[in-house]
């Protein structure tokens, strides 16, 4: 038995794009922050109370920051989005791989959404909701600008494919 060469999660040979950086730093500070305030906690408990086993909590909130500052570039680097004629392709994860097809003509409505830290960092989500709820996707971590041009585009391709049903 042989392997097939090409993988169901491959890139296509054209049009394939990348979400920002700045999403790298975002989900950063979103899961550093706390972890900081967790290990600090730690800390201070150690320092008040003597008691030395609580530096392990501390430890450890500084061994899981350490982690999830390394995961998330890869999580991040494994985003991608491509427009094809027929249908938008996004997929994500690098364990769990995921790529979904999302055609033109099945997208109900599309979204654009950014939260405080996003703003800050001028990037957004953009939400894609199609007439099934197993093809909907996102694709984190656009420049605001590509995310509202990619959603005004993808609404009126939608709007144009879905005209015959």
């Amino acid at each position: 038995m042989s392997l097939p060469s090409a993988s169901p999660y491959a890139a296509p040979a054209e049009g394939w794009r990348r979400v920002s950086d700045r999403l790298i730093t975002a989900r950063r500070l979103s899961a550093g922050i706390p972890l900081l305030v967790v290990g600090l906690g730690f800390a201070v408990a150690v320092a008040l109370s003597g008691i030395l086993w609580l530096a392990f909590g501390c430890l450890a909130a500084l061994l899981l920051l350490g982690w999830v500052w390394w995961l998330t570039a890869r999580q991040v680097r494994a985003i991608g989005y491509a427009q094809r004629a027929e249908d938008l392709l996004v997929t994500s994860g690098i364990m769990f791989k995921r790529l979904v097809v999302v055609p033109y003509g099945r997208m109900q409505t599309v979204d654009v959404v950014a939260g405080p830290i996003d703003q800050r960092f001028g990037i957004a989500r953009l939400q894609l909701h199609t007439a099934s709820a197993t093809t909907d996707a996102s694709i984190p971590g656009l420049p605001a600008d590509e995310a509202r041009r990619l959603r005004d585009e993808l609404a009126a391709l939608g709007e144009a494919r879905s005209a015959g049903l």
